[in-house]
């Protein structure tokens, strides 16, 4: 008699075989006694000639081939919709994980039917700890200036909800490296939004369990390692091309869950901040392109001018990268 699952493990991959191989590394010394693992890794067309060199050597984990790179939440999508297990467990391949810290999302998962999503604490390659304030993104805090005004005034309130002391805080969203939630959450709020090629889907997954009356739960009892840039800083015009992205998910995000008169104002404010900080440092850039980190901000200026003109011609403020774009285009 065939087991039942109780965990699918999905990772979305693109060319960080290296970082892909310890995570799975790391799986596969978990002892299976008190749950049982699937393991699912979505290639999002690496098309380097490695995908089969490694679906030969993890012969116990099931591999995918996306039809193209299509981004982290068709990826992560795909690999759910072959999931067998009660629970998924989004992994980025760039992540070290323990049996203690899936066993304990395990079990707070499953203990608390209304956490749609549960994360743990996530240790960078130095050993210091990723930040867990996150806040939804609002008119209030989505500048840089209108954030510090917002934590000063609300710093009370974010001192007790992240309080030390707390085994389990609620962060409004946690980051899309490590997000457990049960497959009734995930069918229950539609899965992860490929509006999104790169970056805020986590911001926008997290939103979708709030507005259906879930939490998003951060225990402070289990760690998972993260090498955070595995996949994104590759060259310069991979820099360009991730920080580009950033931009673009922050006005997909805006366009999703902002209204009214809000919704047009940020968008406006958005992009007039957007244009005149990356003009200025596209003309540094200009002068001193021999330097990598300045010839980023011309290549981003252009991507940027670009993105802005397609978003006017076609209507949409999606990156042409996203999968809904592409569906849109058919």
């Amino acid at each position: 008699m065939k087991k039942k699952i109780d965990i699918t493990i999905v990772i979305v991959n693109y060319k960080s075989w290296k970082h892909l191989s310890n995570c799975l590394d790391s799986i596969l010394k978990i002892k299976q006694d008190e749950f049982l693992l699937e393991v699912i890794i979505v290639d999002n067309h690496s098309n380097d000639g490695v995908f089969n060199d490694f679906s030969s050597k993890y012969t116990s984990f099931k591999f995918i081939e996306n039809t193209a790179n299509n981004g982290f939440s068709n990826g992560c999508n795909l690999g759910a919709r072959n999931a067998q297990g009660d629970f998924i467990l989004f992994l980025n391949p760039d992540t070290i994980v323990n049996k203690q810290a899936i066993l304990t999302l395990f079990q707070l998962a499953e203990n608390n039917p209304n956490y749609g999503i549960v994360s743990c604490n996530i240790i960078n390659s130095k050993g210091g700890l990723n930040k867990i304030e996150k806040i939804f993104p609002s008119f209030s805090s989505l500048f840089g200036f209108t954030r510090v005004i917002y934590r000063i005034i609300n710093y009370n309130q974010l001192k007790e909800k992240y309080d030390v002391s707390k085994e389990i805080v609620f962060p409004d969203w946690v980051t899309g490296a490590v997000v457990f939630m049960s497959k009734e959450w995930f069918q229950k709020i539609g899965g992860w939004n490929e509006d999104y090629w790169m970056y805020s889907e986590d911001v926008d997954i997290c939103k979708k369990v709030s507005n259906n009356g879930g939490l998003v739960a951060l225990t402070r009892n289990a760690e998972i390692i993260h090498h955070h840039g595995g996949a994104a800083r590759i060259n310069t015009k991979t820099v360009a091309l991730t920080k580009t992205e950033v931009i673009i998910s922050n006005h997909v995000y805006i366009n999703n869950h902002f209204t009214g008169f809000l919704k047009v104002l940020s968008l406006i404010i958005l992009v007039l901040v957007i244009l005149t900080t990356n003009f200025l440092l596209a003309i540094i850039g200009t002068i001193f392109f021999y330097i990598p980190k300045l010839k980023v901000r011309l290549l981003i200026f252009t991507n940027i001018i670009k993105y802005y003109t397609k978003a006017i011609i076609k209507g949409t403020w999606m990156s042409e990268k996203a999968m809904n774009f592409k569906i849109r285009q058919i």
